[in-house]
């Protein structure tokens, strides 16, 4: 277990009962000293800042109340790590409910959904803080999927395609999905191109339930990859197309000439 922001121990006191190997990460030098102190000898406490720490390679839980100012890039940090398993982890409460996808995705949880499961647990009154927050919290957890939805080596191309159709132009899916396929060969990062047609699209909306006019909030985990999928599929086939009748008409030319 890997516990991030130890502070005065009271989440690092009772992991310790669970028995695990427990690492303590804790920004503050004397804050850290004390809690060592305070800890088993089987607890290691680091002075060390959570988003420049090497993690450990082999599968291990992260645990943390993180600081509200810096959940965002603590999110991304944990996002883009390898080898854990499980996170626990203690948020404002507006950011868990958006992670989670309550009332709909946002763009960096869609980015994500196909590795990780999002789900928010419960709200935590900012009464139970010391010092006393501004907003409630939100416990929330991340867990890495036994089965991810597509390929890991698909992520750059998938994150660019949800990028396109969350900033895309429409007023719904019908009008985003088809400008976006469109957009994903003009260089924006490894994009596909030769997507499916407006029908073929539409078809998928309707075949799906998935209302015309629905915002891209709206998609599920499994939507979001099969959406992916079916432009990819698309686009390999134009592609394989393209470079066949490209052939085929070097060996054409190549016939006029000789035959000349």
């Amino acid at each position: 277990v890997v516990e991030i922001g130890g502070g005065d121990g009271a989440l690092t006191l009772p992991l310790q009962r669970l028995g695990r190997p427990l690492t303590v990460l804790e920004t503050d030098a004397r804050t850290a000293d004390r809690l060592r102190r305070r800890t088993a000898a089987s607890t290691t406490v680091l002075h060390a800042d959570f988003l420049r720490w090497k993690a450990p390679r082999a599968p291990h839980v992260l645990v943390g109340n993180l600081p509200f100012h810096r959940t965002t890039a603590m999110l991304r940090r944990i996002l883009h790590a390898s080898e854990w398993t499980d996170a626990v982890l203690l948020v404002q409460w507006e950011v868990a409910r958006r992670r989670a996808g309550v009332g709909g995705a946002t763009m960096m949880t869609a980015q994500w959904w196909p590795w990780y499961d999002f789900r928010l647990i419960q709200r935590v009154p900012a009464a139970a803080f010391r010092p006393r927050p501004g907003v409630d919290g939100g416990l929330m957890t991340l867990t890495r999927r036994a089965e991810p939805l597509l390929d890991s080596h698909e992520r750059h191309r998938y994150q660019d395609f949800v990028h396109r159709v969350f900033t895309g132009p429409g007023r719904g899916l019908a009008e985003i999905l088809p400008a976006a396929v469109r957009g994903s060969g003009g260089g924006h990062g490894g994009g596909h191109g030769g997507g499916p047609s407006r029908g073929r699209i539409h078809g998928w909306l309707r075949g799906h339930g998935v209302r015309p006019d629905a915002l891209p909030k709206s998609l599920t985990a499994t939507q979001w990859a099969e959406l992916y999928h079916l432009t990819a599929r698309t686009a390999r086939t134009a592609r394989t197309a393209n470079g066949r009748q490209a052939g085929g008409s070097r060996v054409r030319r190549r016939t006029t000439v000789s035959g000349e």
